[in-house]
């Protein structure tokens, strides 16, 4: 079984989501369910089916969610102390053509989420970057094609 790595903040996001569907989420659909049925006729009942189709997600994601939190190990980024990046690190780079500035956190994929800043660590920047140091120049092939980029600073938080 391989073990996901994920920052102390993230492993209690995921808790909490998993709370959130087993007492809110849950036992909602699970009365909405129950009021669709009082309908009548099943087979013709659209409040019914939607209602079943949403139970079928939730209960998706709290089993993908209970597999992910069996499986996670937990970084704790505070801890490491390197001149290059690894996994947890908060990285500054510029875009070698636009000279455009992004900060990034490389953060496991169930935590990621490139509105605020995190970046997980099996995208194609984040593996391009890990291992290099500050004022590296890193060439990224992306869908918009070749990029590069040079890395400003790193640091653990």
């Amino acid at each position: 079984m391989n073990k996901i790595p994920m920052t102390a903040s993230g492993y209690e996001n995921i808790q909490n989501e998993l709370k959130k569907l087993l007492n809110e989420d849950r036992p909602n659909i699970i009365a909405a369910i129950a009021e669709a049925r009082s309908h009548g006729d099943l087979s013709e009942n659209a409040e019914y089916q939607y209602a079943k189709e949403q139970q079928s997600l939730i209960e998706g994601k709290i089993a993908d969610l209970e597999s992910a939190i069996s499986r996670v190990e937990v970084i704790d980024v505070k801890s490491i102390a390197s001149e290059e990046i690894k996994f947890g690190a908060t990285i500054e780079i510029e875009d070698d053509e636009s000279g455009e500035i992004s900060l990034y956190q490389i953060v496991g994929d169930y935590e990621s989420d490139i509105k605020n800043k995190k970046l997980s660590v099996s995208s194609p920047l984040a593996r391009g970057l890990i291992n290099k140091s500050v004022d590296d120049v890193v060439e990224i092939n992306s869908p918009k094609g070749q990029k590069s980029y040079t890395i400003k600073s790193i640091k653990y938080v």
